[in-house]
């Protein structure tokens, strides 16, 4: 099914499908997003040299915690 088709279809729901239509990728958003984070912060992923960093601040005693 193309984007189009899917559009069309969003088109003729009801306001109360739409709604729950709505919900639901905000849901499947939100797990994407949950996802993303974890491989980012993640051994290997794209922040793991700022967590290094992080943690090494800490450990030595020079790192100021937000108010």
């Amino acid at each position: 099914m193309s984007l189009a088709e899917i559009e069309e279809a969003v088109d003729k729901l009801s306001l109360g499908d739409l709604t729950k239509l709505a919900a639901h990728i905000a849901r499947r958003h939100k797990l994407a997003w949950d996802e993303e984070l974890e491989e980012d912060f993640s051994p290997g992923g794209n922040h793991e040299k700022a967590l290094k960093k992080i943690d090494a601040e800490i450990d030595s005693g020079n790192f100021t915690p937000l108010p």
